[in-house]
């Protein structure tokens, strides 16, 4: 199956490119230049295809294809697109083609992610009809007779989009004192005969940590027979980690983290801290100097007021901020423990003495936070993420609040559109934890969307 996708996913792209060409012709005029006779363009389009392939084995787009959603399959193909533009633009600026014509670059990767997409929905819905008719199906049989075993065999029959039949249990231990949902070919000793037996497509091993080494005979008797086998293993029940498996130099390494780690989407969010910060420094810069002075004409002291924060996986750095109390108020902070207001490590205080007259307008309008477009364009923090704590504060987490160090700090958050200041200190833990655990790009937009109107109505700011 693989195979096939491959050659239609590369003669789509080779046709995509006569009909960019088409679409690029018909554009020009007055504003735009003519285009070359089409056969000077094969090149490109042969070095678009080379980079394909290297590109969508990055993104992974042709493995694990029956049990994938269509969701799934086309983020991975449009991060192969996205890194395909990359890859071509960077080949054509180190080989000198200069000549071909931006646009119907563009338009050629255009077209390409539409027709692979649509070609995508297109076999996914004619492959699921014909499974669920029966057709293209495959048998697997299930070491293990416990409920994560009764669980396995459940999930992959009601799927019946993926094609799965049942063909029986193998008993991995003494027969259980119940009725079972389905045949029972033999026990975990005789695998190698029930293989013979039976048409077996994948066997499923479904292992309690201290069954593993019982079950390694069963897989080197299906690697031996060719039968391919899934091992479920419930090793770390309760985790929050995502869980991935991958391979150094031979040896099996199972992956866990928290925190996102695709590699595409995480240089797209950097990409769109750079050019945000770098825009709202540039635009933002007149207001940033009236207010700076604003804040120097208020109150003896200097303008900026740095602070050490605690970043991603406990980095400390220097956070900039427009200074919105007077001179020393860090050292006053001990005789006013007794006034706050907020649950928790951090201090609030709503009537805070410290604070000046312009510091609590520039707080209560957030623009005391503008200088943090720094600490974004220097790579320290980012737009959309977790408020940087203080690291006395980081001392006194517990350790479930710690996982909220994984991702880079940010500006702004889904606490700064939920209340800020008026949200409890757990509360504001557990939205910072959901946002890393359903972190994407698109999910940034909407919060820096939803910040504009949060700050421009002050929502609990202090």
């Amino acid at each position: 199956m693989a195979a096939g996708l491959r050659v239609m996913d590369l003669s789509l792209l080779a046709v995509a490119f006569p009909i960019a060409y088409a679409v690029r012709k018909g554009l020009a005029g007055p504003t735009l230049p003519g285009l070359y006779p089409m056969a000077r363009y094969w090149p490109f389009v042969v070095l678009a295809l080379l980079v394909w392939i290297g590109a969508a084995s990055l993104s992974r787009v042709y493995d694990v294809y029956r049990t994938r959603s269509i969701s799934s399959e086309l983020l991975r193909m449009s991060r192969a697109v996205g890194m395909q533009a990359l890859l071509v633009a960077a080949s054509g600026f180190l080989l000198h083609q200069h000549d071909v014509s931006r646009l119907l670059v563009g338009t050629h990767l255009a077209i390409s992610w539409a027709l692979l997409c649509s070609s995508r929905v297109v076999v996914r819905f004619v492959a699921h009809a014909v499974r669920r008719r029966g057709y293209n199906t495959r048998t697997f049989a299930v070491v293990g007779t416990d409920e994560l075993s009764l669980d396995l065999r459940t999930a992959l029959l009601s799927r019946a989009h993926w094609g799965y039949e049942f063909a029986g249990f193998v008993l991995d231990g003494p027969s259980p004192g119940r009725k079972l949902p389905g045949n029972v070919l033999g026990s975990v000793d005789e695998l190698a005969s029930v293989l013979e037996r039976h048409v077996i497509d994948l066997v499923v091993i479904a292992a309690a940590t201290e069954r593993m080494k019982d079950l390694e005979r069963a897989v080197a008797v299906c690697d031996e027979q060719g039968v391919p086998v899934k091992l479920a293993v419930d090793l770390l029940p309760g985790r929050n980690a995502h869980l991935e498996v991958e391979e150094l130099e031979g040896i099996p390494l199972l992956s866990l983290a928290s925190g996102p780690q695709d590699l595409f989407p995480l240089l797209a969010k950097r990409a769109f801290d750079i050019v945000l910060s770098f825009l709202g420094l540039l635009v933002l810069s007149p207001i940033l100097a009236i207010v700076a002075l604003a804040v120097r004409l208020d109150s003896p002291g200097p303008v900026l007021f740095r602070q050490r924060r605690v970043g991603l996986n406990g980095r400390e750095f220097t956070l900039y901020k427009l200074r919105s109390m007077r001179l020393g108020a860090e050292d006053e902070l001990h005789a006013l423990r007794e006034h706050n207001e907020a649950d928790g490590p951090v201090f609030k205080m709503r009537e805070d003495p410290r604070v000046t007259a312009v510091g609590r307008f520039i707080r209560r309008t957030s623009l005391d936070e503008l200088p943090q477009l720094w600490n974004v364009l220097r790579g320290e923090m980012s737009v959309v993420g977790p408020r940087p704590p203080l690291p006395e504060e980081v001392r006194r987490y517990e350790r479930w609040q710690r996982r909220r160090l994984s991702m880079k700090p940010g500006i702004t958050c889904t606490w700064q559109i939920s209340g800020r200041s008026d949200l409890e200190f757990d509360r504001w833990m557990e939205l910072d934890l959901a946002y890393i655990d359903g972190w994407s790009l698109w999910r940034d937009l909407r919060i820096v969307a939803q910040t504009i109107p949060a700050v421009l109505l002050r929502r609990g700011a202090r």
